[in-house]
């Protein structure tokens, strides 16, 4: 029984963060924010979604950003993506190159790691 798709990403973020994440992923990186299931809404946390894309912020009490491990987008017109987040305080950062892309980081509200792919 082999695994068939990846269903959604979920991303850890202290407690309270919750307006800080919408600013960014539905604000920034136009992912629309979908109410949570009555049953996990009291867990706290948000999740955005559009069609197949998944990302879910979860409380985490003990937080630690992931300077690593993370998740990639794949965007349209990364460039004005990027002049968007910085002009919102968010720097984004080049790194080794990837044959076909055009890609970027950039650290969330809470310290993730975040990449941002463009095909070229």
């Amino acid at each position: 029984m082999p695994v068939e798709a990846l269903d959604h990403v979920q991303i850890a973020m202290p407690p309270g963060g919750e307006a800080a994440a919408h600013s960014f992923y539905a604000g920034l990186l136009g992912i629309p924010e979908l109410p949570k299931p009555a049953n996990l809404a009291a867990r706290g946390g948000c999740w955005f979604e559009r069609g197949a894309l998944k990302v879910h912020l979860g409380l985490e009490p003990d937080f630690r950003p992931a300077r690593k491990a993370h998740p990639a987008f794949l965007v349209t017109d990364l460039a004005a993506l990027v002049a968007a987040l910085a002009a919102d305080g968010f720097a984004a950062v080049e790194d080794e190159p990837l044959a076909g892309y055009v890609r970027r980081y950039v650290a969330d509200p809470f310290g993730n790691r975040i990449e941002l792919l463009e095909r070229c």
